[in-house]
């Protein structure tokens, strides 16, 4: 079995006086894809914001491999390997598709390795490549989420946090999105999933954890969740 890339323990954050996250403790092994399903506003987004810094803390540790990584700023834990894709699109809208990708290296070992990173993420996702020299604003939905994909790749991070990717969009670009992030699973990137539908996470997901008002309330394989159809009745309704 894969080591634990990811693990949190004990994790409580949120925002001003208010708690959103409470006692949050889970793995996630090194090539796997772990999801975490939920009603919006129960603290999915806090959760990711939390592993990459965007959101410090309270209390408890999240270590990256070896290291821990809950007090280091934001910049450093995308230094460390954690790359941060977040809900809708927070693209640059004026600039290049090439461009937009060109700013996930950054740092100075990712934009080393920028040229090659480039080619790998055209080879992966060849639309952004007939793209490459048009506006970001002017691409479609479903586009635009894969160029979020696409940069985030550029970071060369060890651990992919991807926020509710179908958000938005039609089912039919869903299915393309849901395609790229199995090809990314294929790969053998690491993932971390935000989603909102459990159907989409059940279909690409290793494990799943289920959360609702800042806590886990199950955990367990995609199969184990689909033939318990009462805990998503009773937290997702239906």
């Amino acid at each position: 079995m894969s080591e634990q890339l990811l693990e949190l323990q004990e994790i409580s954050s949120g925002y001003g006086r208010q708690m959103i996250l409470n006692d949050i403790g889970f793995g996630v092994r090194e090539g796997s894809l772990t999801a975490i399903i939920g009603p919006n506003g129960h603290g999915k987004t806090t959760l990711l914001r939390t592993i990459s810094g965007l959101v410090k803390a309270r209390q408890g540790a999240i270590r990256l491999g070896e290291r821990e990584v809950s007090r280091l700023p934001v910049h450093a834990i995308v230094a460390a390997g954690v790359v941060h894709i977040p809900q809708g699109d927070m693209i640059f809208p004026e600039m290049t598709v090439r461009d937009n990708l060109l700013m996930g290296a950054y740092l100075p070992e990712a934009n080393r390795h920028a040229d090659d990173r480039l080619a790998g993420v055209y080879e992966m996702l060849p639309r952004l490549q007939e793209r490459q020299s048009q506006i970001a604003s002017s691409l479609s939905g479903g586009e635009r989420r894969m160029l979020g994909i696409g940069r985030g790749l550029m970071t060369g991070g060890r651990i992919l946090l991807i926020d509710e990717p179908s958000l938005g969009l039609a089912p039919i670009v869903i299915e393309q999105i849901y395609e790229v992030i199995a090809d990314l699973k294929r790969r053998g990137h690491t993932i971390l999933l935000v989603e909102e539908n459990p159907t989409r996470a059940m279909s690409v997901a290793d494990e799943i954890h289920l959360l609702d008002n800042g806590r886990f309330v199950w955990s367990g394989g995609p199969d184990e969740l689909e033939a318990n159809p009462g805990i998503l009745e009773t937290y997702l309704g239906g």
